[in-house]
């Protein structure tokens, strides 16, 4: 009786023709087979969630900004620009072109960038609005970029960020939202355009322009130069809504000396002109952001231009209790997974209010603070057993305990 050859089942190749063949109970399969049902699955798997992008539940600008409400505090300006900009966009991609369009108009995304201080929610409004939406969302930092060729990351290596993001689903991918953060970082060093590279300034401005626009972007899915053998995966940035925000420190004097060269003349009316020093931002304009340092095709690749203001005491008590994520709560389910419940006297808020704003460290401020008041309790509590089973926070527990942290140590500028 001739001996059984063993082949593969699904091509007939011989073992000697394959890398690698795999037994089964019943039969075999080659490498290449293998390789190629992958591919099989995943398209099928990219057709299934394309149909899903075309179903998202996109809600109204008014409905948007009701999800905002729940998580940021204050900042109705802003809210109101992102839920217009994001409902424009999203209604663009989500539209099937109509045969009967005659005349093909064809609508371009708006782009958003966000002035403003440290710790005023920049971040949290991108990812509050990723969430709701539920697609692919990351956050690329825009200090780490360098021009092609230099230490650090290529502008590419934010829609790996993405791809990941999207489990490497092309498709899902591209109807994504991407937040550039720190981007008044790569400004321009000098008033007068380069003549040579300048390795994390107007160069990198000038590579995003091509994935702010819209182009078909070839992407080293893992990063660049760390696996140069892999293969690229092609994105197009048509549909990708780009957020950018950036603190633009010092831009204010920009703002202040731009409405100063407006009211000299003798139509000036001091009571119209009442100009609120205290927060500028509210008066900018894209061209500040050109003085500031930004390549006018830049500038004009994020037509959507917002501010957020500085936050007050009011502001940041609310940001303590109110929003669905508020810092009080989420350290009160920290001690209730401990069996402790954790409460808050109302002079002990007001006490880290000022502290936040005595640092000038914003929202984020208020968590350092937090974390320094209760450090102690966190490491001593959960080993007392049941002998603790509440822990209110008064004022002078919170002024002892401050005292004695790091962060009270930090001196005012």
């Amino acid at each position: 009786m001739a001996k059984e050859v063993d082949r593969c089942s699904f091509c007939g190749r011989l073992k000697s023709e394959t890398n690698v063949l795999i037994a089964g109970l019943e039969g075999h399969i080659c490498d290449l087979c293998v390789e190629q049902a992958q591919t099989i699955v995943r398209e099928e798997m990219s057709s299934k969630h394309e149909l899903q992008l075309g179903d998202i539940k996109l809600l109204k600008p008014i409905e948007i900004k009701k999800y905002l409400d729940q998580y940021v505090i204050g900042q109705e300006d802003a809210k109101r620009v992102l839920s217009v900009a994001v409902y424009n966009h999203y209604k663009r991609i989500t539209q099937a072109p109509s045969k009967k369009d005659e005349e093909e108009i064809e609508i371009e995304k708006s782009n958003i960038i966000i002035v403003g201080e440290t710790g005023t929610g920049k971040t949290l409004l991108a990812r509050t609005i990723a969430r709701m939406l539920h697609v692919p969302f990351c956050i690329a930092d825009a200090t780490v970029l360098t021009e092609a060729g230099y230490v650090g990351e290529d502008v590419e290596s934010i829609l790996s960020r993405l791809l990941q993001a999207a489990d490497y689903n092309v498709l899902a991918a591209e109807k994504g939202i991407i937040f550039i953060d720190e981007i008044d970082k790569i400004a321009r060093k000098s008033d007068n355009p380069s003549i040579t590279r300048d390795v994390s300034g107007e160069g990198v401005q000038q590579a995003l322009l091509k994935l702010l626009e819209g182009a078909d972007v070839n992407v080293p899915p893992q990063g660049g130069r760390k696996h140069p053998e892999q293969k690229m995966i092609q994105v197009n940035t048509r549909d990708i809504l780009f957020i950018a925000g950036g603190a633009f420190n010092s831009i204010d004097k920009i703002i202040g000396s731009r409405l100063q060269t407006n009211i000299i003349g003798y139509s000036f009316d001091k009571e119209k002109e009442q100009i609120d020093k205290e927060n500028m931002l509210q008066y900018i304009a894209p061209g500040d952001l050109k003085t500031f340092g930004l390549i006018p095709e830049i500038v004009g690749r994020l037509p959507v231009l917002t501010h957020l203001n500085p936050l007050d005491k009011a502001a940041l008590k609310r940001i303590l209790i109110e929003p669905k994520n508020a810092l009080t709560k989420q350290f009160a389910k920290l001690f209730a997974m401990d069996n402790i419940n954790l409460s808050f006297e109302e002079d002990a808020l007001e006490y880290m209010v000022e502290k936040s704003v005595e640092f000038k460290l914003g929202a984020r401020g208020l968590r350092s603070i937090l974390e320094s008041i209760l450090t102690d309790a966190m490491f001593e509590l959960p080993s007392n057993g049941e002998d603790t089973s509440e822990l209110r926070i008064t004022l002078e527990y919170a002024q002892s305990k401050f005292k004695n942290s790091n962060i009270s140590r930090l001196r005012v500028a």
